[in-house]
């Protein structure tokens, strides 16, 4: 079973496919960014996001996907484009018929780290632990969206215990 997190971004968008072995670790499919050009319109943009999302979904086969929640403090210009892109994302994952969780960063950083206030260097060296990997995913928006689908298989984990016990 693959899982797809995704950390949205109009500039960058990470992606990370994560799968559980027989035995119950976990495995880095792949991971990556997609980039959209910074002069580019904002419809093409999103345009391109919607294409590359299609051709990962396309690829990989995911069973279910996990996408980061919106969080800003300040730059509301910042979070509309990123909620702009989240639609898009969000779209392209219902249009292929998968399943989609979404989760803040604070629930990220607790299923990965255990602390829901953990850095993002603590959050990037559970990534590379986890997953068993010689190093930190780069660049950060690719670890990030590991964590999202570790945080999903984690959640989905649990739930179905709870699901089984009831």
């Amino acid at each position: 079973m693959i899982v797809l997190g995704i950390d949205p971004g109009t500039a960058t968008t990470g992606y990370g496919l994560v799968s559980e072995a027989a035995d119950g670790s976990l495995v880095s499919v792949g991971y990556g960014v997609i980039t959209t050009p910074p002069g580019l319109a904002m419809p093409e943009r999103l345009l391109k996001l919607n294409q590359s999302l299609k051709e990962i979904v396309l690829l990989h086969h995911p069973v279910s996907c996990a996408v980061e929640k919106l969080f800003f403090s300040k730059n509301v210009t910042t979070a509309i484009a990123v909620g702009q892109a989240r639609g898009v994302i969000l779209m392209t994952l219902a249009e292929a018929g998968l399943e989609v969780a979404e989760y803040t960063p604070m629930e990220v950083k607790q299923a990965i780290a255990g602390f829901g206030g953990a850095d993002k260097q603590q959050v990037q060296q559970m990534v590379r632990a986890l997953l068993d990997l010689p190093e930190v995913p780069r660049p950060d928006d690719a670890a990030d969206a590991l964590a999202i689908a570790i945080c999903h298989l984690h959640s989905s984990r649990y739930q179905l215990r709870a699901v089984e016990a009831a």
